[in-house]
Protein backbone atom coordinates (compact mmCIF):
# COMPACT_ATOMS: atom_id res chain seq x y z
CA UNK A 1 0.00 0.00 0.00
CA UNK A 2 1.42 3.27 -1.16
CA UNK A 3 1.16 6.49 1.09
CA UNK A 4 1.19 10.28 -0.05
CA UNK A 5 1.77 13.29 1.92
CA UNK A 6 -0.71 15.94 1.07
CA UNK A 7 -1.32 19.48 2.69
CA UNK A 8 -4.67 20.44 3.10
CA UNK A 9 -5.86 23.94 4.94
CA UNK A 10 -2.00 24.61 5.55
CA UNK A 11 -1.40 21.14 7.63
CA UNK A 12 0.51 17.85 5.94
CA UNK A 13 -1.55 14.54 6.19
CA UNK A 14 0.09 11.35 5.66
CA UNK A 15 -2.87 9.48 3.87
CA UNK A 16 -2.47 5.65 2.25
CA UNK A 17 -3.78 4.33 -1.15
CA UNK A 18 -3.40 1.65 -3.45
CA UNK A 19 -0.46 0.96 -5.92
CA UNK A 20 -1.14 3.90 -8.64
CA UNK A 21 -3.46 6.20 -7.14
CA UNK A 22 -1.07 8.76 -5.45
CA UNK A 23 -1.21 11.19 -8.23
CA UNK A 24 -5.23 11.03 -8.23
CA UNK A 25 -5.13 11.55 -4.41
CA UNK A 26 -2.94 14.44 -4.63
CA UNK A 27 -5.13 15.73 -6.94
CA UNK A 28 -7.90 15.53 -4.80
CA UNK A 29 -6.35 16.81 -1.49
CA UNK A 30 -5.63 19.75 -4.25
CA UNK A 31 -9.37 20.13 -4.62
CA UNK A 32 -9.95 20.29 -1.03
CA UNK A 33 -7.40 22.68 -0.09
CA UNK A 34 -8.60 24.78 -3.14
CA UNK A 35 -12.41 24.82 -1.64
CA UNK A 36 -10.94 25.40 2.06
CA UNK A 37 -8.78 28.29 0.71
CA UNK A 38 -11.67 30.07 -0.99
CA UNK A 39 -13.69 29.48 1.85
CA UNK A 40 -10.68 31.34 4.15
CA UNK A 41 -11.26 34.09 1.37
CA UNK A 42 -14.40 34.41 1.64
CA UNK A 43 -15.32 34.66 5.07
CA UNK A 44 -12.55 34.85 6.80
CA UNK A 45 -10.86 33.04 9.57
CA UNK A 46 -13.55 30.97 11.21
CA UNK A 47 -12.21 28.22 12.39
CA UNK A 48 -10.55 25.51 10.22
CA UNK A 49 -12.84 23.09 12.10
CA UNK A 50 -16.02 25.00 10.52
CA UNK A 51 -13.83 25.57 7.12
CA UNK A 52 -13.73 21.81 6.69
CA UNK A 53 -17.17 21.31 7.58
CA UNK A 54 -18.59 23.74 4.91
CA UNK A 55 -15.81 22.42 2.58
CA UNK A 56 -17.58 18.60 3.18
CA UNK A 57 -21.01 19.96 3.15
CA UNK A 58 -20.25 22.24 -0.32
CA UNK A 59 -18.89 18.86 -1.54
CA UNK A 60 -21.53 16.79 -0.31
CA UNK A 61 -24.01 19.35 -2.21
CA UNK A 62 -22.33 19.24 -5.25
CA UNK A 63 -22.12 15.29 -5.35
CA UNK A 64 -26.22 15.17 -4.90
CA UNK A 65 -26.35 17.36 -7.87
CA UNK A 66 -24.44 15.82 -9.89
CA UNK A 67 -26.27 12.27 -9.04
CA UNK A 68 -29.57 14.09 -9.46
CA UNK A 69 -28.21 14.93 -12.99
CA UNK A 70 -27.06 11.56 -13.71
CA UNK A 71 -30.61 10.26 -12.83
CA UNK A 72 -32.04 13.01 -14.94
CA UNK A 73 -29.56 11.86 -18.13
CA UNK A 74 -29.97 8.35 -17.88
CA UNK A 75 -33.93 8.57 -17.86
CA UNK A 76 -33.23 10.63 -20.77
CA UNK A 77 -31.22 7.96 -21.98
CA UNK A 78 -33.96 5.34 -21.51
CA UNK A 79 -36.25 7.45 -23.23
CA UNK A 80 -34.60 7.73 -25.98
CA UNK A 81 -33.88 4.14 -26.01
CA UNK A 82 -37.41 3.27 -26.21
CA UNK A 83 -38.24 5.71 -28.84
CA UNK A 84 -35.53 4.07 -30.63
CA UNK A 85 -37.00 0.67 -30.34
CA UNK A 86 -40.44 1.80 -30.85
CA UNK A 87 -39.02 4.12 -34.20
CA UNK A 88 -37.36 0.72 -35.42
CA UNK A 89 -40.88 -1.56 -34.83
CA UNK A 90 -42.76 1.11 -36.69
CA UNK A 91 -40.30 0.90 -39.70
CA UNK A 92 -41.16 -2.72 -39.77
CA UNK A 93 -44.36 -2.58 -39.69
CA UNK A 94 -44.47 -0.24 -42.12
CA UNK A 95 -41.99 -2.23 -44.29
CA UNK A 96 -44.31 -5.04 -43.47
CA UNK A 97 -47.31 -2.98 -45.29
CA UNK A 98 -45.26 -1.80 -47.81
CA UNK A 99 -44.05 -5.73 -48.88
CA UNK A 100 -48.43 -6.83 -48.33
CA UNK A 101 -48.99 -4.06 -50.77
CA UNK A 102 -46.25 -4.41 -53.51
CA UNK A 103 -47.19 -8.54 -53.23
CA UNK A 104 -51.21 -7.41 -54.12
CA UNK A 105 -49.80 -5.21 -56.76
CA UNK A 106 -47.31 -8.20 -57.96
CA UNK A 107 -51.19 -9.93 -57.96
CA UNK A 108 -53.14 -7.76 -59.59
CA UNK A 109 -50.28 -7.04 -62.47
CA UNK A 110 -50.18 -10.46 -62.98
CA UNK A 111 -53.77 -11.13 -63.34
CA UNK A 112 -53.52 -8.04 -66.10
CA UNK A 113 -51.16 -10.04 -67.79
CA UNK A 114 -52.91 -13.08 -67.82
CA UNK A 115 -56.41 -11.63 -69.05
CA UNK A 116 -54.38 -9.36 -71.85
CA UNK A 117 -52.47 -12.89 -72.88
CA UNK A 118 -55.66 -14.38 -72.88
CA UNK A 119 -58.05 -11.66 -74.88
CA UNK A 120 -54.94 -11.68 -77.36
CA UNK A 121 -56.05 -15.29 -77.89
CA UNK A 122 -59.60 -15.12 -78.40
CA UNK A 123 -59.89 -16.09 -74.67
CA UNK A 124 -62.21 -14.50 -72.39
Amino acid sequence: MAQVAVTIAGRVYRVACDEGEEDHLTELACLVDGKIEGMRQRFGEIGDQRLTIMAAITFADELAESRRRIGVLETEIADLKANSSNAANGRDEWAARIAESLGEAALRIERATQELNGSGRGEP
